[in-house]
């Protein structure tokens, strides 16, 4: 029932972070251009890795499943 509960607040994170990309846009047009992204792009060749904004949802995600669990135990 738990793992049920989880998944439930799961998608409806989702669900929130999908209507602000679809209605909202600009408010993410950060995410992916921040300082520590690396993007090469020549002639033929383009090469893209963000490993800042890796990082923060990285950073993100360990909160909320963190708080998922201790609200659930």
């Amino acid at each position: 029932m738990e793992i049920g509960r989880a998944l439930v607040a799961l998608g409806l994170v989702l669900v929130l972070l999908g209507l602000v990309w679809l209605y909202a846009p600009g408010l993410l047009a950060w995410f992916g251009r921040l300082p520590g992204d690396i993007r090469i792009e020549r002639e033929g060749f383009r090469f893209y890795l963000p490993l800042t904004s890796m990082l923060l949802v990285s950073l993100a995600l360990s909160l909320l499943l963190n708080l998922l669990l201790r609200w659930f135990r």
